[in-house]
């Protein structure tokens, strides 16, 4: 019998390790280290070569405790959008804000703040989309719905910018929606400025292939 509380106290304290392992795996990353995790991510999920990491019932257990994510992901609601999926990472890798056009407010910025402060995340990225049906719609203009054209004028300076560019209007648009959100965080965060290692880049993720261009790094 005392041998058999020794084997489960064991066992018990393994397991404990284990957990506390899992969910310390990726406190205080760097934000060079934490783009290089992404970066890795997505090209195991345009290989289709995917971990299937951080879903087990062990894990999930171990997140009772707390969450460490490495990153903050700021994207669309798009369905066809899903930074855990396209960056190949599991629950609480990666820290999320979606909204439609990934348009960025007070809630979302005191959200990302919160991210950085107190979660000790070092990167934010801004993650556009190919056909964006938000950018599309302000393309494309007409009559528009009280509450959604608020949205539709946080992207219109996007649209009117990308309309004095060379090549294809709504991919111009799309980045420069990306470029504009990631300076507004930068300009209104004062939390993130004073951060020591925290780093606010864009990206653009092709729906098409599977990859993510980062740019602004």
């Amino acid at each position: 019998m005392k041998k058999f509380s020794k084997i489960l106290l064991v066992c018990t304290l393994f397991l404990s390790l284990s957990l506390l392992s899992y969910s310390n795996e990726s406190k205080n990353l760097s934000s060079k280290e934490a783009l290089q995790k992404l970066v890795e991510g997505n090209e195991r999920f345009i290989k289709e070569d995917y971990s299937n990491q951080h879903i087990d019932k062990d894990y999930r257990k171990g997140l009772t405790k707390g969450q460490n994510p490495f990153a903050i992901v700021v994207t669309c609601s798009d369905s066809r959008v899903a930074p855990e999926l396209l960056f190949d990472q599991g629950l609480g890798d990666i820290f999320i804000i979606r909204t439609a056009g990934e348009v960025v407010d007070k809630l979302e910025l005191g959200s990302i703040e919160y991210a950085v402060e107190h979660l000790g995340v070092n990167l934010v990225v801004v993650l556009g989309h190919e056909n964006c049906g938000a950018v599309g719609a302000v393309i494309k203009g007409g009559d528009i719905p009280k509450n959604i054209s608020y949205i539709a004028d946080e992207i219109k300076p996007a649209v009117d910018k990308a309309k004095t560019q060379e090549g294809d209007l709504e991919e111009n648009a799309i980045k420069n929606n990306v470029d504009l959100i990631v300076d507004k965080i930068k300009k209104n965060s004062e939390i993130i400025e004073e951060a020591k290692d925290c780093k606010v880049i864009g990206g653009v993720y092709s729906i098409t292939t599977g990859k993510v261009e980062f740019f602004n790094k």
